[in-house]
């Protein structure tokens, strides 16, 4: 990127800091319908409640709900940029009127109190039912994936970052905001253009931008920290290739790629995020399918939120590439339902591929979960979570002598009869993260109840057996084992 479009981008970022183009703000400026209705690809409500020609509504108008507006009103909101922005293609200027030829939209994030960022990509498909036909280049500006994906980075500082697959660079704009330096990469020229405007819209620093596939820009190189949305649309690699969702590769080999040669690239005790599709096997558990490409000493916590049958995702991406009812839609969709069936796939998966190199347990911690319930976002959290429990077990020997503390979102859940003595059933229940529940018998609920860090397990366990009359030493080899379970779950951890 030239310096000239560098500082086109910082002055641009003064100009909608001055009108007020935060996200907060928009939606205010729209109100609760036309905000819904434009999370729809719905803009006429939208454009009903813009129409007072101030600089926000003008903005909004222009690239949020892709209206043309008058000259005039483009000048006042973006004073002296209007000529240069359309020299660099963010829009087009015809007779009395500026229309958007790319998105610049406010971004609300979770990551910190630093406020909005602003997102420049390609303009959304498919608005008002227009025809959703987009170019192989096509470069996605702010999805579901993409929000997905920053919901699940952890956000501890680190030295070294990279965002595999860059795209507009929404996942190096979080990353740089906690990251000493950060490497984007992508094979589609015109996203890594995007990505170097954002980082300059941004005012963020420390972004190095690079060209090439997968891993081949970085090789040598380790990262504390890798995020990746990679292509990962399951199909069998015919036709028109959009660079965006399709690797190229048939099948869910790009993510099995990542699996196997991500942790490469870290360094001990590094994380590798993926959000990703898997293909589940007729003939296979999908856990154990996905457990073998995971290399030796890399700890791996792999979240399956979803499963769509064959039918319902060719359904899906057909749609997405704007190709349902076009004259070819059947001939597609039976081409790749064919593949399907050729291939032994019973549905699709999706989720959250979470890897750790080395680390406190030295590969030795696994857990791959179907888990399609609601959980607390953003999930990072439950994540690192997840690794300190394992760290906690793999360095406690011995349970018995632990102090331990329940955690402090735990609630217990009792039902049973009115007056009964003993309830008939006791229910553990997380209120934060993944939200876990488990089923409890009352040595469970007193043990767990009795941590507060000042006993060790072994004691209250101990205390627990004089209570109801069992033998102590039964109940210890009972329900130590029990202890490892609730603390792998995140019921208990140490004090």
């Amino acid at each position: 990127m030239s310096d000239e479009t560098a500082v086109l981008a910082r002055e641009l970022r003064d100009r909608v800091l001055s009108a007020g183009f935060t996200y907060d703000a928009v939606a205010e400026a729209l109100g609760p319908r036309a905000h819904a209705a434009l999370g729809r690809n719905e803009t006429t409500p939208g454009v009903r409640a813009t129409g007072g020609g101030s600089p926000l509504e003008t903005l909004t108008r222009l690239f949020l709900l892709q209206v043309p507006v008058p000259l005039e009103a483009a000048e006042r909101a973006l004073p002296g940029l209007v000529d240069r922005l359309a020299a660099q293609g963010v829009v087009e200027q015809s007779v009395g009127e500026v229309a958007a030829r790319l998105d610049v939209r406010p971004y609300a994030t979770d990551d910190d109190d630093r406020g909005d960022l602003w997102v420049v990509s390609d303009l959304t498909p498919g608005l008002d039912g227009s025809p959703a036909r987009v170019g192989p280049d096509h470069v996605l500006g702010i999805s579901p994936a993409s929000t997905s994906l920053a919901q699940m980075t952890l956000r501890e500082p680190v030295g070294s970052a990279l965002d595999l697959g860059t795209g507009c660079g929404v996942q190096a704009l979080h990353l740089a905001r906690h990251s000493g330096r950060v490497v984007a990469t992508d094979v589609n020229r015109r996203a890594l253009w995007m990505t170097r405007f954002n980082v300059a819209l941004n005012d963020l620093t420390g972004v190095d931008v690079r060209d090439g596939s997968f891993f081949e820009p970085v090789a040598g190189e380790r990262f504390d920290l890798i995020a990746t949305n990679p292509p990962f649309v399951i199909s069998p690699a015919t036709g028109e290739r959009l660079v965006y969702r399709d690797s190229g590769l048939p099948g869910d080999r790009v993510v099995e790629h990542i699996v196997r040669t991500g942790p490469n690239h870290l360094t001990d005790g590094g994380w590798c995020q993926v959000l990703a599709n898997w293909v589940i096997a007729a003939d296979r558990p999908w856990a154990e399918r996905l457990e073998e490409w995971v290399p030796e000493g890399t700890d791996a916590f792999v979240v399956q939120r979803e499963v769509l049958d064959p039918a319902a995702y060719v359904e899906l991406w057909l749609k997405d590439a704007g190709q349902h009812g076009g004259p070819d839609y059947a001939q597609r969709y039976d081409t790749w339902l064919s593949w399907f069936d050729a291939e032994g796939v019973e549905g699709i998966g999706f989720g959250w591929i979470n890897l750790r190199r080395g680390g406190a347990t030295q590969g030795a911690a696994r857990e791959l979960l179907e888990w399609p319930y609601d959980v607390e976002q953003p999930v990072a959290p439950a994540t690192l979570q997840w690794a300190r429990a394992r760290d906690l077990l793999h360095r406690t020997p011995d349970l018995a002598a632990a102090r331990l503390s329940t955690r402090v979102d735990v609630l217990q859940e009792t039902q049973g009869e009115p007056g009964a003595e003993d309830p008939e059933s006791i229910v553990l229940r997380q209120q934060r993260g993944l939200r876990r529940a488990r089923k409890v018998d009352t040595v469970e609920a007193a043990l767990v109840g009795a941590c507060d860090g000042e006993l060790a397990v072994g004691q209250i366990l101990d205390a627990v057996a004089s209570l109801l009359g069992r033998d102590a030493a039964e109940l210890r080899a009972t329900y130590l084992p029990v202890v490892a379970e609730l603390v792998a779950e995140g019921f208990l951890d140490g004090s």
